[in-house]
């Protein structure tokens, strides 16, 4: 009974489970909570290098513009787009007329023509194209310029032959006839040599051609013989020779000189024309070219020439339809 006297709300004394031996042991130990371990300890020998925080200033960030793909932009953009490509084709297109004209002034050779060198303001343009060192083989090189120099000091010399006999007219106004006929023989003489001696002999040494040869000789040839004539200076010719000059210093000694002057112009000239001839001779022998190979490069030419067949069907079909009607 007396069990159920006791006051059930008070402590029991002996009923706390922490009253328990076990769990006092444990609770009063050294033994360091949980929450108080550090699993990285620091020891005492070893410096701990910290890096500081960064002190640079603070950038706001950038946002990048947004791109806008509304119609009214696409079609902006594709306008542009279409603009651009209008202008690079009226460039390439201008590019194709230039270098179309360029094809047209070119010669048979592919090239443009460079002589003679005129400004490309000028109205007439180049007729030749002339290279020393691209077209002429070097062994001919010396010789093929040295009558280039020739043509243009015989040109010159027709020239100063123009002021001479113009000088010997002011002082006798008989001697008008060799004025005009000076005028004459440079119009004459200038272009015609080009075309009918020293074109010809580029072309021989250029090509080798036996008929470009055999025309030079022959042009050349009478050039040199209206070179000698013109040396001597036959009056009334129109050629400041020597007997012209010693006519005219009789009358006028400095008109005299000018003309002595000329006259050893044309000396030299016929002096070299001799040395170049017999040079271009030793040349052409070594060549191997011949007559009949000359003949063969001529037949050949006229054979293919456009315009020879051109006249010959003409004259063909005339015949035939003259024969015709003579029929009917």
């Amino acid at each position: 009974m007396s069990g159920f006297d006791n006051n059930p709300f008070a402590e029991p004394g002996n009923d706390n489970p922490f009253h328990d031996a076990s769990v006092t042991q444990v609770t009063n130990s050294t033994v360091e909570p949980v929450e108080q371990f550090n699993p990285f300890p620091v020891r005492d020998d070893v410096t701990i290098n910290t890096t500081p925080a960064s002190t640079t200033a603070y950038q706001p960030a950038v946002l990048q513009p947004s791109i806008d793909t509304s119609p009214q932009a696409v079609a902006v953009a594709a306008q542009a787009n279409l603009l651009r490509q209008q202008e690079e084709l009226e460039r390439k297109a201008a590019e194709l007329d230039r270098r179309e004209q360029e094809l047209q002034n070119r010669g048979p050779t592919g090239k443009a023509n460079n002589w003679p060198p005129l400004p490309k303001s000028f109205p007439i343009k180049p007729c030749f194209y002339q290279d020393f060192s691209e077209e002429i083989p070097l062994e001919y090189q010396r010789v093929c310029k040295m009558i280039y120099y020739l043509w243009m000091f015989y040109v010159v010399t027709l020239f100063l032959n123009l002021l001479a006999c113009l000088a010997f007219f002011t002082t006798n106004s008989s001697y008008g006839v060799d004025f005009g006929l000076s005028i004459l023989w440079l119009i004459l003489f200038a272009p015609c040599s080009l075309l009918c001696w020293y074109r010809p002999v580029y072309k021989a040494f250029k090509s080798d051609s036996s008929f470009s040869f055999f025309f030079f000789f022959f042009v050349f040839f009478c050039q040199v013989v209206f070179l000698v004539i013109q040396s001597v200076g036959i009056p009334k010719w129109g050629n400041s020779g020597w007997i012209s000059a010693f006519t005219a210093i009789s009358l006028n000694t400095a008109v005299g000189a000018i003309m002595m002057l000329v006259a050893s112009f044309f000396t030299i000239c016929a002096v070299l024309s001799v040395i170049l001839l017999k040079m271009v001779h030793s040349l052409y022998r070594r060549t191997g070219a011949s007559f009949q190979k000359a003949q063969q490069e001529f037949s050949q030419g006229v054979l293919t020439n456009k315009t020879f067949q051109t006249a010959a069907t003409t004259a063909a079909s005339t015949a035939a339809q003259g024969a015709f009607q003579g029929n009917n």
